[in-house]
């Protein structure tokens, strides 16, 4: 398992050091991973909402600067709740900076910020526009880029409908390009009675492309991975008796001294 970082956690940081050096004092505190999130690139982005563009060329630059690192991009992307266009500009420009970032393995991590929190019992409960995304996988995975969707309004149980569904509208060659970014506090924050980590272990492993780990206490978020409202290390056990090898993100918040928090983080899930 990669334990990673993920650059929203370095908002306070953002404004005043470059997105390289922050990349650089995550890699000397054990990162081995870097997520980079939409609107938290500084100077390696432009615009807001569909207006919002990577720089595709400082990103390459950015990332050839860390070669024994690995990668991904994350974007706020409304593939439940819109159609939208897989050949329209923002997709595409998307795809590129995933391919970049990702290198081998290109991955566009997404997060509908208007996704309902009412947990969907059947596929008859999704809105018919997250059956968009049967063609923004075939799209994406004409590129060899794969898509995962974080579950930050949704159960986990729930965004495993969702992706059976779509799986089940795309040959086999194409259904394992579509997955989850499961982030059992997201949903245990927003649904407290749920089990969110007993719907993570229900995943099969090929629907799990990466996965968020944070803490909370009392419901408020924690400022590193630590115990707390969620038991982080049983869900580490989890991700590894099912054989999970990736990335693993260490989402926590922005903080001053985010880069302890990030390598107590580290230490607490290996301890």
């Amino acid at each position: 398992m990669l334990f990673g970082a993920i650059s929203n956690s370095w908002r306070l940081q953002l404004g005043e050091t470059d997105l390289s050096d922050l990349i650089n004092l995550a890699k000397q505190r054990g990162s081995k991973h870097v997520e980079l999130r939409q609107t938290c690139l500084g100077d390696y982005e432009s615009g807001e909402g569909n207006d919002w563009r990577p720089d595709i060329n400082k990103i390459e630059s950015l990332v050839s600067g860390f070669p024994d690192m690995a990668f991904d991009l994350a974007v706020a992307l409304p593939c439940i709740t819109t159609l939208i266009d897989p050949s329209g500009d923002l997709f595409q420009e998307c795809l590129k900076a995933a391919k970049i970032v990702g290198r081998d393995f290109p991955h566009l991590r997404t997060v509908d910020p208007k996704a309902s929190s009412d947990p969907w019992e059947s596929e008859n409960d999704i809105p018919e526009e997250a059956f968009g995304l049967v063609d923004l996988t075939r799209e994406a995975a004409s590129q060899g880029v794969v898509l995962s969707m974080e579950n930050s309004g949704q159960s986990i149980h729930s965004m495993k409908i969702l992706v059976d569904a779509i799986r089940s509208r795309l040959p086999s060659e194409e259904a394992n390009y579509i997955g989850l970014c499961p982030d059992p506090t997201n949903q245990l924050r927003r649904l407290p009675d749920s089990d969110p980590l007993s719907e993570l272990d229900e995943l099969p492993l090929d629907m799990i492309k990466i996965v968020h780990f944070k803490q909370a206490r009392g419901g408020e978020a924690y400022h590193s991975v630590d115990t707390g409202d969620l038991d982080c290390k049983k869900m580490l056990t989890i991700l590894e008796e099912k054989g999970y090898s990736g990335a693993a993100i260490m989402e926590i918040p922005s903080h001053e001294n985010v880069f302890d928090n990030l390598e107590h983080s580290f230490d607490f899930l290996q301890s």
